[in-house]
């Protein structure tokens, strides 16, 4: 019997309930349909379509390019494939900061373009407003601190963050200041695994991990990333559980040299 078939639709309270009963929560990217339809099967608790589409799919630097139009495109594709899996979307790049009115309307469209179950926004007391403009609409809301890929030209590096201690604080503090507005789970990446730990145990909401060691409630990678399919990328936190890059240049070379040889397609490959 398959996962889907066993196991009811993951939703923010059953992200609590993993929480409370100490259970680890699964958490990868997708961008597509035939992606997201092989990890929901196989189980994973939460799909993120990130704006880390705007490097893996569409080779930008950073996630600052995408639109709030592509990240529709590709959400609305992730969520025809899933039977299970709890969809979260990350809101790009302009569609939130600094205008609470503009955010409400960008996670709505989002909500109504897509089917997805949930918004992430990234930053603490700086986008607070736009969070709980958000959540009067009812839509639910994950937040993100710590290393803000969409504030990379702020920071100047994506190095660990909060190492020392006025930056520590602050991101407890808005660790609690987003439990308090209403978000139902945080991501932390790239922070020190002790301090990871010490915002985990202080909230009651689930804090997900890419870069923050073990003592979170879960862990997020990008798909492509822990499949192998991207080799230009090897931070200490990444374990790849696949070469698909390598298996995929082998079947490629091999079509080439069968196509070359007269080998494919042979009679019983005709009609």
């Amino acid at each position: 019997m398959s996962v889907n078939k066993e196991v009811r639709r993951v939703t923010t309270h059953t992200l609590h309930e993993m929480k409370v009963r100490g259970e680890k929560i699964s958490m990868l990217t997708a961008y597509d349909f035939t992606m997201a339809s092989i990890i929901d099967a196989a189980g994973i608790d939460v799909i993120l379509v990130g704006d880390s589409a705007s490097n893996v799919m569409a080779g930008h630097e950073t996630t600052l390019p995408i639109t709030l139009d592509q990240m529709i495109y590709h959400a609305a594709s992730v969520v025809r494939a899933c039977q299970r899996s709890l969809v979260v979307v990350d809101m790009p790049f302009g569609s939130y900061q600094g205008n609470s009115k503009e955010a409400l309307n960008s996670a709505i469209k989002i909500m109504k373009e897509t089917g997805g179950h949930a918004v992430k926004i990234e930053g603490g007391s700086e986008v607070e407003e736009s969070i709980k403009r958000i959540l009067t609409a009812g839509i639910p809301v994950m937040g993100h601190l710590g290393l803000t890929p969409q504030s990379i030209y702020k920071f100047g590096t994506y190095q660990v963050r909060a190492k020392e201690e006025m930056e520590a604080e602050r991101l407890k503090h808005d660790a609690k200041l987003l439990e308090a507005a209403g978000v139902f789970a945080i991501v932390l990446e790239k922070i020190p695994a002790k301090l990871a730990k010490e915002v985990a145990e202080s909230v009651e909401i689930p804090i997900i991990g890419i870069g923050a060691g073990a003592d979170v409630d879960g862990q997020v990678l990008v798909l492509h990333d822990m499949l192998g399919l991207t080799q230009n990328f090897s931070p200490r936190f990444l374990r790849r559980y696949a070469q698909m890059g390598e298996i995929m240049d082998g079947a490629v070379k091999q079509y080439i040299a069968d196509v070359k040889a007269k080998d494919f397609p042979n009679s019983k490959e005709q009609y």
